[in-house]
């Protein structure tokens, strides 16, 4: 019994010893976040999108799990929809939230919840509709990193479900691009990576002409000087197009035709409803007639700087790079 009892001593210490020489090291000192197939890996050490294993869509990079990586951020942002005829000058319509269409689930990807007397303030935090807001990697603009839902106030300002706080992200302290975007109309992405972290909450402010966006015209300059992102993208293809193959305006026509209270297929019937469709976010879809959907695509579209000869085939591609 003591000969085996030394032997197995001999081979904990060797063991131990041998344990002690493995090398530490660190590729980087940062870290981040990444989403893939509904699973959320998150590490503090190793370099950001560093392939260790691929499987499927499930990417994972070398580091250590850390549950606690949040950083602040303050977007602000102007959607040209609600600003096409605002009732307050520099303040966004809210017309979806005073006629209470604007659901408490998030129509985004992580179907954030709010609770509906957030809706209930007036003025110029009033909500005007959700957001999408994106981190993506320094090293790679394609690659998401973090997205969350977030609401949009009447001013420009973007904050927390709640209606008032900042956005918080799940992300490592570090540079980032910051993606902004809406349900109908098209994002914007900031030029150059910004600096992001858990203390303090970083202005981004798409609203200013003086930012620089990725692309070119990646948003429509107001008459104030100020910019938006520019509306009419009813059918989610990351284009505005009045007229040609897939054109936004037949995607309203065939919403107002199958609608369950036009059974005689009036072009004239419009409808109420929280919907894709709704260009300007007034509340109302209507393909013709007076202040029709259709039309604001078209005046949209021959406003653009770079259809100089207001051709009505010229379509508006967004700037935000595929993901």
């Amino acid at each position: 019994m003591k000969a085996k009892l030394t032997f197995l001593s001999v081979l904990l210490i060797s063991f131990i010893s041998h344990a002690q020489t493995i090398e530490k090291f660190s590729i980087d000192s940062g870290g981040a976040s990444a989403i893939a197939g509904g699973i959320e890996i998150l590490y503090t050490i190793g370099e950001v999108n560093v392939q260790e294993l691929s499987a499927g869509n499930i990417q994972v990079s070398e580091g250590f799990i850390n549950g606690a990586m949040k950083i602040k951020v303050d977007p602000k942002l102007f959607l040209q929809g609600p600003l096409l005829n605002p009732v307050s000058a520099g303040l966004m319509n809210d017309d979806l939230r005073s006629g209470s269409y604007i659901p408490t689930t998030s129509p985004y990807a992580d179907a954030a919840t709010c609770d509906a007397s957030v809706f209930n303030v007036t003025g110029s935090n009033a909500i005007v509709d959700w957001v999408w807001i994106e981190l993506r990697a320094a090293n790679d603009n394609t690659k998401l990193v973090n997205g969350k839902s977030a609401l949009l106030q009447r001013d420009g300002d973007v904050v927390g479900v709640d209606g008032v706080s900042d956005v918080i992200m799940t992300a490592g302290p570090t540079n980032y691009y910051v993606v902004v975007k809406h349900r109908n109309h098209l994002g914007a992405m900031s030029a150059s990576t910004i600096a992001l972290n858990e203390t303090t909450a970083t202005s981004v402010d798409f609203t200013n002409s003086g930012f620089s966006t990725h692309g070119s015209h990646a948003q429509v300059v107001l008459g104030s000087g100020s910019t938006a992102l520019w509306a009419g993208n009813t059918n989610a293809d990351d284009r505005i197009r009045y007229q040609g193959s897939s054109n936004d305006p037949n995607y309203i026509k065939d919403f107002v035709l199958t609608h369950p209270g036009n059974p005689s297929g009036n072009n004239l019937y419009f409808y109420y409803d929280y919907d894709d469709a709704d260009v300007d976010m007034d509340g109302r879809v209507r393909f013709q007639g007076s202040g029709n959907d259709s039309n604001l695509i078209k005046d949209i579209v021959l406003s653009h700087p770079e259809n100089g000869s207001l051709n009505n085939l010229f379509f508006i591609l967004t700037q935000v790079p595929n993901n």
